[in-house]
């Protein structure tokens, strides 16, 4: 398995640092608004690498954080903090703002088939954790104190830039174009590790430190978070393609200082899902969420398709005439699959082989989804027994998560529960003949009372150039 790894801006074979372990952790939602589609792109293909490492026989730990303080709407460490912000929009208090966001966008995850990581962590219960990263940085000289916050000092690192290959579009809007620098650092890229209330007095949730009461700063978070649950060695990080600068950039800066060895072998960065004006995010256009989706009748399996479909390292397009391409793709597939006869088993072994060899070619080739689903079409055309068949296209679900069996199930039964309604009955045949011949003599009020009689009963007639049929509501 090779996998594009940010950090050192190649496809390196992936291999993990305890072969019994893999420890994986994902940059979880800041809880003060509702995730759009664009950020949730970023969780659904984390958790396509999450369920291939399982599929491939990796035992996984993924590790996922909460941010329920420290995000300020600015990465230079100015504005307001984000989690504040929501409280203030909806007059609550910061922590029902992070209850009510956090199960939210869980309640999103369940409808995308996201799995829950092994280890959700909110921020706020963390903070012993950080406060022994800053002391112990402090104590190595990585860290100082000025105006009552404490900075990490970038410029005693060798390297402070490790993700060079991004295009500026893909970075933070607010990095980009130099907002004002907080002045008590002494270099442009130094960055708080712990605000006091010398920061922002009106902070609701604080905590007291060596440094005074406050909260932490968001990147500390993270490298807290995943040592507390991942250990000192960490196999793959993920998180858009947005946060490698400079918040995963300030993470291995502050977690390998702390550790004083290599912290992270794996750096998986998601592209954007843009939308015709750019960038999606929240303050731009039409906010899309899954809800969103679900009120103009779209399946969010159709969206999660629709993802699969490009490749994660790629920006994505979204329109709702890309949408609906993607709802009829998806639709079609679940029908071809629907024809498919006899239970799910392994009847042809060579057929089983080369199809499963197509699929893990595919995901292990830097998670190329696109290819990976063109092989659930392989697996359709393929000259083999229709069990075989719905075992692959089962098998390759476990990954790609898209209800393939279970809604190829439930059209099989609507449509026999179409087929039943539409039963033969003597009564109601000779009531249409009956209707049929009044309509050649143009009696058309007895053609109507038949009809609204039968209405009455339940029974709806449908007229067609090949005559009349019926079917019970």
């Amino acid at each position: 398995m090779k996998l594009y790894n940010s950090a050192t801006r190649s496809k390196d074979e992936f291999v993990p640092n305890d072969p019994e372990m893999v420890h994986m952790y994902t940059c979880g939602p800041t809880v003060y608004h509702y995730a759009h589609i664009g950020n949730l792109r970023s969780y659904i293909m984390e958790d396509i690498l999450d369920k291939y490492l399982r599929y491939a026989g990796y035992n996984v730990n993924r590790v996922m954080n909460i941010t329920d303080v420290g995000h300020l709407a600015s990465d230079a460490d100015t504005g307001e903090d984000k989690m504040l912000k929501g409280a203030k929009r909806e007059k609550k208090s910061v922590l029902e703002i992070a209850k009510y966001y956090t199960d939210a966008f869980f309640d999103d995850c369940g409808k995308l088939n996201i799995r829950t990581p092994d280890v959700v962590e909110p921020a706020t219960e963390c903070i012993p954790e950080y406060i022994q990263i800053i002391e112990t940085l402090i104590e190595k000289g990585f860290a100082y104190v000025a105006g009552g916050n404490v900075y990490f000092d970038a410029s005693k690192l060798d390297k402070y830039y490790i993700f060079n290959d991004f295009d500026v579009e893909d970075l933070d809007v607010g990095v980009r174009e130099g907002v004002l620098e907080d002045e008590n650092k002494r270099n442009r890229n130094d960055f708080v590790l712990w605000f006091t209330k010398s920061k922002f007095e009106d902070q609701a949730l604080k905590w007291d430190s060596p440094w005074g009461e406050g909260y932490p700063g968001w990147h500390i978070e993270c490298s807290g978070i995943s040592m507390k649950h991942c250990g000192e060695y960490l196999d793959i990080h993920c998180g858009g393609v947005d946060n490698a600068f400079p918040h995963h950039t300030n993470e291995i800066a502050q977690s390998e200082a702390y550790l004083g060895h290599k912290w992270c072998n794996f750096w998986m960065h998601v592209h954007h899902l843009n939308i015709n004006s750019g960038k999606m995010s929240k303050s731009s256009g039409e906010f899309l969420t899954v809800s969103l989706l679900e009120e103009k009748g779209y399946n969010p399996i159709a969206y999660r398709f629709f993802c699969l479909q490009s490749h994660y390292r790629k920006n994505l397009v979204f329109s709702w005439e890309n949408l609906d391409n993607a709802t009829l793709a998806y639709d079609k597939l679940i029908a071809r699959i629907a024809g498919l006869k006899g239970e799910p088993k392994i009847v042809d072994e060579a057929a089983f082989a080369e199809l499963k060899g197509r699929f893990t070619d595919a995901l292990d080739n830097d998670l190329n989804t696109s290819l990976a689903v063109t092989a659930l079409y392989d697996v359709l055309k393929y000259k083999t027994d229709d069990s075989t068949k719905l075992y692959l296209l089962g098998d390759f679900d476990r990954v790609l998560g898209l209800n393939l069996l279970n809604a190829a199930k439930a059209l099989n039964e609507a449509n026999a529960e179409t087929d039943k309604s539409c039963e033969s009955d003597p009564e109601i045949e000779k009531l249409i003949l009956q209707r049929a011949e009044a309509k050649k003599e143009k009696n058309w009020a007895l053609a109507d009372k038949i009809r609204d009689d039968l209405k009455a009963q339940g029974i709806t007639l449908i007229d067609s150039k090949d005559g009349t049929t019926w079917c019970r509501e």
